[in-house]
């Protein structure tokens, strides 16, 4: 029954050769060839070697019995093209922040010993922070201070000479009050940084820890549990 199939498939293709214009085409020349077929409104189109029509297709490759032994795909249009390279490009920029988390991930793991570290290190930063805020703002209140008694004096003295440098200390620091607010401000925002930036780290640091590995052994490969100092 198989033999008689192939030798029906032969002789369909043999004919299938002649309509196509292969000259000579018969079943035992068939018999060695690769057959190129595409299709073309809806209706196969094929040859000993490619037909000119299937330029520009898919095509398949086939055996003499009929057997598709490759298919090729018809060349990618332009818009494909651009479709793939944006497809591979964000593909590059996944893995490119997944390595950059990773090391993130690592980096956090090798800072800090357990949570009590951490926590313990935002407190210093933090206590560092809030003396420097408070020594600025003592020294804000003593230019204040300071010119508030020189506007005192200024208003009191009848000497215009006095008066024209009392006004010219006034302005010193009125500049100086300034600069010392401008200053207070950044440490203000440093500090609102700062905990920003533990937050964000006891997070992170909290789901690492409490993401076991396949083995059950915790990220860090320790075994430590969350919060705890060893």
């Amino acid at each position: 029954m198989e033999s008689r199939r192939a030798e029906t498939g032969l002789v369909l293709l043999a004919c299938a050769l002649v309509l196509a214009g292969v000259p000579g085409a018969s079943v035992a020349q068939a018999g060695g060839r690769t057959i190129y077929c595409c299709d073309v409104g809806g209706q196969p189109v094929c040859g000993d070697i490619l037909p000119a029509a299937c330029y520009g297709r898919a095509y398949r490759e086939m055996s003499p019995s009929g057997v598709v032994r490759r298919v090729v795909a018809a060349p990618l249009t332009p818009e494909e093209i651009a479709r793939r390279a944006e497809v591979e490009r964000q593909h590059r920029a996944a893995e490119a922040d997944r390595q950059r988390q990773l090391r993130l991930d690592q980096a956090l793991l090798e800072t800090y010993r357990s949570l009590d570290d951490l926590d313990s290190r935002r407190d210093r930063e933090l206590r560092d922070l809030d003396r420097s805020i408070r020594e600025l703002r003592e020294r804000e209140s003593e230019l204040v201070k300071r010119q508030s008694a020189l506007i005192s004096d200024a208003t009191q003295t009848d000497d215009s000479a006095v008066a024209a440098s009392l006004e010219e200390d006034i302005r010193t620091l009125d500049s100086e009050i300034i600069t010392q607010s401008r200053v207070i401000a950044a440490k203000l925002r440093e500090r609102s940084a700062v905990l920003d930036r533990f937050e964000e780290h006891r997070q992170r640091y909290v789901e690492l820890m409490g993401a076991p590995s396949a083995n059950g052994v915790s990220r860090n490969g320790r075994g430590v549990v969350p919060g705890s100092n060893d």
